[in-house]
């Protein structure tokens, strides 16, 4: 069946997924290919101190972004989009979004994963759970509006993400992926829903408050991968496709976050399988065979969409200061009148860091565009650090960009793989970082001494994740696991290169960090102060 046959007939997969900066819709076939994608781009806004998206520019992104599907497929196929085989739902993790009222309004603006306004919350909780208990997670967003006295939180009924927030509405169900619900308040791996003794001291604390509702009566069902999770209502149809043509009544798979629908693209929801998203910012997801000896600050515990426990290493830079010398070598080149393509120039810089000395001959970059939580900076001021004896020339230069842009990673991993002893088989890595081949991941094998895999799809990103959640959930007549599904169904014959790390790199690179991790005070003074 060629693509305008899956489309006419229904057998099209749709998944949607909402980034930080673009609204992205992927339409697969029976084989999981993609045949259409359409796309929105936005901005958050900063509103009384808090980033948020506006309720109109949620919706306005989602009809617009399937505007533009809906325009591709008729350029391609010259046919409309009637029916769909599936609908998935997927959308950056945490964040805040509480509804209440008869009519089940917005009680308070959206509050994006961004927002870091809950730091008392999060420690009483994390001390609480002995649990490790993020910023941007949704339960400390809702504690740190109690602690604030908000008269909203009386008021709740239902509190969810992003992800739940647009599946509720197109589907009338109030469910939530178990991987973003672990993104809510700590998720039990062998139930696969909200831990029930977190779930009792929460409510134990807040008692005296004498709200009406308890926590489990104002979150979503958390349901795994798979699972029923509703249809397309008709209110939901019209939402969705302001043209009138796509017709109610199709499944949706459960909604996710974007860390699952990373991995599901990745092949990385197998336990001893990991992945590594490294572009603006970078966060590297491990599945464990078991729970950790003790919390950790620097790591975040969520679960797979099929539940399995996973440690998370967040990272709130990683690219972007990259991206800042290299249009400083540009502009030196336009200086010199050398007309240079700004990918062949990302190419030849990367690949001269592979010529560096395997420890940057001593010298040290700090990438902190922004705060870094896990090396305790709130703030953030890009550096590059050396002595008078370090070897200063352009491929140790570029190799000390390379190796701090994942230089938090490896701290946060580091506690994994060397304090817990956690066995990996497989990291693949995805993102910007990756882009030139074979340097990103020799760097990044180096950092974590584990080969590092790339895949020819890595580019498809969350959309397809969740596509492929969709597909999961309607075409499995095996009753497959999700893992299984992967490995047998989708990636089946996807192109894969390994880079092994090299024992000279991986020697050089710990003793980078070693340095970076001394050197750590001079950031601190250059925060501290920092130009107003």
């Amino acid at each position: 069946m060629n693509a305008k046959q899956t489309i006419q007939n229904g057998k099209a997969i749709l998944g949607i997924e909402f980034g930080s900066t673009r609204i992205k819709a992927v339409l697969i076939d029976e084989e999981n290919k993609p045949i259409a994608q359409g796309s929105h781009t936005w901005e958050n806004q900063l509103v009384n101190g808090l980033w948020t998206y506006s309720i109109d520019g949620i919706w306005y992104g989602l009809q617009d972004c399937y505007a533009d599907l809906r325009k591709n497929v008729l350029e391609q196929y010259d046919c409309e989009i009637e029916t769909l085989a599936a609908i998935g739902i997927s959308a950056m993790m945490h964040g805040y979004m509480a509804f209440g009222g008869a009519d089940e309004k917005i009680l308070v603006p959206f509050r994006t994963w961004r927002n870091t306004n809950t730091g008392a919350a999060a420690k009483e909780l994390s001390e609480l759970f002995n649990y490790n208990i993020p910023l941007r997670w949704s339960i400390s967003h809702l504690y740190q509006c109690i602690l604030n006295g908000d008269e909203h939180v009386k008021n709740i009924t239902y509190l969810t993400t992003l992800a739940g927030y647009i599946h509720w509405r197109l589907t009338g169900k109030k469910v939530l992926g178990v991987g973003d619900a672990s993104g809510m308040i700590p998720v039990d791996p062998k139930t696969k829903t909200y831990d029930a003794t977190m779930v009792k001291k929460f409510d134990e604390l807040i008692a005296p408050k004498g709200y009406s509702w308890k926590l489990e009566d104002i979150l979503p069902e958390s349901i795994v991968a798979g699972a029923d999770a509703g249809t397309l209502t008709e209110h939901g149809a019209e939402r969705l496709d302001i043209s009138g043509h796509l017709k109610p009544g199709c499944p949706l798979c459960p909604p996710e976050g974007d860390a699952g629908t990373g991995m599901v693209a990745t092949n990385a929801v197998k336990q001893r399988t990991g992945n590594v998203s490294a572009g603006t910012s970078s966060f590297s997801m491990i599945v464990l065979e078991k729970e950790l000896t003790k919390p950790y600050e620097q790591l975040d515990m969520v679960t797979t969409p099929d539940g399995s426990l996973v440690a998370m290493v967040h990272c709130n830079n990683c690219t972007s200061d990259i991206n800042a010398w290299v249009k400083v070598f540009n502009e030196y080149a336009e200086l010199l009148g050398v007309q240079q393509n700004t990918m062949e120039l990302y190419t030849r810089l990367f690949n001269i860091a592979a010529k560096g000395q395997p420890d940057c001959g001593g010298l040290v970059s700090y990438n902190y565009i922004s705060g870094e939580p896990v090396t305790g900076l709130m703030d953030g001021r890009p550096l590059v650090v050396r002595s008078a004896n370090d070897k200063f020339t352009l491929a140790n230069f570029m190799r000390a960009h390379l190796y701090g842009a994942i230089g938090v990673l490896k701290i946060g991993n580091d506690i994994l793989l060397k304090q817990e002893n956690i066995k990996v088989d497989r990291i693949t890595g995805h993102g910007g970082y990756f882009t030139t081949p074979v340097i990103g991941q020799k760097m990044l094998a180096a950092a974590l001494n584990s080969p590092i895999s790339c895949m020819s799809t890595a580019g498809e990103g969350g959309a397809w994740g969740i596509a492929l959640l969709a597909g999961f959930a309607v075409n499995n007549p095996q009753g497959l696991s999700l893992s299984d599904y992967l490995d047998n169904v989708v990636f089946t014959d996807v192109e894969c290169t390994t880079v092994e790390p090299d024992p000279d790199d991986v020697e050089g690179f710990n003793k980078y960090i070693e340095n970076y991790k001394a050197s750590l005070p001079i950031e601190v003074a250059a925060v501290d102060n920092k130009q107003a």
